[in-house]
């Protein structure tokens, strides 16, 4: 990922259901923080759907959306960093 060193990677993985082990790919329903907007940890960022339940992807730390890696419509697989996150000072 072409990020910026120090940034905090928001991961698919980190928020797979436990009951889709056997799903790789999921979709990105919404995005709820833009790239440039400060975020407050476990603000929500985006909704992903899986086995089509969505999931709340929330902020893992307070700062800037630097990056959304992943568009809103795509498909994404399990291992896809969503967005990178500048984190506060």
């Amino acid at each position: 990922m072409s990020g910026e060193p120090g940034g905090v990677d928001v991961v698919a993985a980190d928020y797979w259901p436990d009951d889709a082990d056997d799903v790789e790919e999921g979709y990105l329903a919404n995005w709820f923080a833009a790239e440039g907007r400060t975020v407050e940890a476990g603000e929500t960022l985006c909704e992903i759907q899986i086995e089509k339940v969505s999931i709340d992807v929330p902020a893992p730390t307070a700062g800037e959306v630097v990056e959304v890696a992943v568009a809103e419509g795509a498909d994404f697989a399990r291992g896809d960093v969503l967005a990178r996150i500048r984190p506060a000072t």
